[in-house]
């Protein structure tokens, strides 16, 4: 099954013309949370950036070029990195990065080995759907405080650049047509950085900060020589290395793995929910085609790879889905070029400073309907399933879910060396959605009547 309404299928390769603007606006779209996260996290953002596009190469040749994901920064790791560096430093975080995505290797391997059903039984629609529902809007807090707030305090002139470019995006998405129909996103982001522009020169309130590209632009104007120039323009990226850095069995702590390993389980399960509404939106089962063992295991490599590089761990983005949806172009070598765009930019530090320069409310605007898109997902995988939340089951999982996911419960649990192990949110939500569906009887209600995904055998 294919979706018409493509502007480009996986495997077809866009016109010179237009390659590098599609990828330009991909990128765009998944810088704003790459670089959030070791933002606040203390980790490089050039490091960030260069650990996704490598990771995203790295899964797109796993995964044999059919799955049409940019993998970036993990915003489920957040909370651990913080925990995590208090014990050990960087070091120790990179440490349990890399456990994280032996993980994904081991559930790839059984998947190889067991097939899916076994896994699909314990993350049906109803448990899956309301996960993706509270990633979404879990995340709309961080949206709209990247849209309205400075330093934690209301400021009317941001939140004006994130309503611009919000409506620049959603006018551009339903009334552009051709090409200029294809990348509102981009358009967006721009009309937002000029109305900053504008906004900031009227009101005296900096919105837009561009010291920094100034700063690196004056560096390359007073080079006296090609090699000061060169020098000037490439900037090497604060790597942390292993061996080179740090030993890490110097540094290894079991609070660390502790801390950081239970993630991947949230995540793999986030993973399973982007791929089932990336199967939907582009119209073919990636969980079959190239298979749900190669997607785990080129997220799993491309954590390691940020592990072993400084970078925070990667995932397959809800972002990533939202610019498929609205773009329609599904293109891998889009993808792929977005990649090698974010290798090259790690390294150029004029285009890192002009990165960094794009207001936190213009991404905020853009957060605000790709987050929306992410939870609009979920209920779209509970609608194409046919899930009946009339069946008290299926109305107690999803409404526990969504309730213990958004409204902030968490559990507390003591381990090593006077350290605490924080399960809250999204991975409360989800462990709490699995023990519900394996306890309560009526298994098969939670597959609903959908074609793509239907029940294993035995639960029919």
């Amino acid at each position: 099954m294919t979706n018409k309404n493509m502007v480009l299928d996986v495997r077809d390769v866009p016109k010179a013309s237009k390659w590098l603007v599609f990828s330009i606006q991909h990128l765009f779209a998944m810088f704003g949370s790459t670089i959030l996260v070791p933002f606040l996290t203390d980790l490089s953002q050039a490091v960030a950036l260069i650990s996704s596009g490598l990771g995203t190469l790295a899964y797109i040749l796993i995964t044999k070029g059919r799955i049409p994901a940019y993998l970036g920064s993990s915003f489920a790791f957040i909370t651990p990195i913080t925990s995590a560096m208090a014990i050990s430093g960087t070091g120790g975080v990179m440490i349990g990065s890399f456990l994280a995505g032996i993980v994904y290797g081991i559930l790839s391997v059984l998947i190889k080995a067991f097939g899916t059903q076994w896994l699909m039984k314990i993350l049906p629609p109803i448990v899956v759907g309301p996960v993706i529902i509270v990633i979404g809007l879990g995340l709309a807090p961080t949206a709209i405080d990247m849209a309205m707030n400075v330093d934690g305090e209301y400021s009317g002139t941001h939140f004006s650049a994130a309503i611009v470019t919000l409506l620049i995006t959603v006018v551009g998405t339903l009334m552009f047509r051709g090409f200029f129909g294809l990348i509102p996103i981009l358009i967006g982001i721009i009309g937002g950085y000029l109305y900053s522009m504008i906004i900031s020169a009227i009101t005296g309130v900096h919105v837009l900060q561009t010291s920094g590209v100034s700063a690196a632009w004056q560096k390359i104007a007073d080079s006296q020589s090609f090699s000061e120039a060169m020098s000037a323009i490439f900037v090497m990226p604060e790597f942390v290395i292993p061996f080179v850095h740090y030993n890490p069995a110097e540094i290894f702590n079991l609070s660390i793995v502790l801390i950081m390993v239970p993630v991947a389980i949230v995540t793999v399960a986030e993973h399973i929910g982007d791929q089932m509404v990336l199967s939907k939106v582009a119209g073919r089962n990636f969980l079959e085609k190239p298979g749900l063992h190669r997607s785990i295991m080129g997220d799993g490599v491309a954590t390691m790879i940020a592990s072993l590089l400084g970078g925070p761990p990667n995932t397959t983005y809800g972002e990533n889905i939202g610019v498929l949806a609205i773009t329609r172009v599904f293109s891998v070598f889009v993808i792929g070029g977005a990649a090698v765009l974010a290798i090259f930019f790690g390294f150029i530090g004029i285009i890192t400073e002009i990165i960094a320069s794009i207001p936190t409310a213009v991404m905020g605007g853009i957060s605000i309907l790709l987050f929306g898109i992410i939870a609009s997902s979920g209920l779209r995988m509970l609608i194409d399933n046919q899930i009946d939340l009339g069946n008290k089951r299926n109305l107690i999982i999803s409404s526990v879910i969504l309730v213990i996911g958004i409204g902030g419960a968490y559990v507390e649990i003591p381990i090593p060396d006077d350290q605490i192990l924080n399960i809250s949110g999204m991975a409360l939500a989800a462990i709490i959605g699995l023990v519900l569906n394996l306890v309560l009887p009526g298994k098969e209600s939670g597959f609903g009547n959908g074609q793509m995904f239907e029940a294993p055998e035995e639960d029919k």
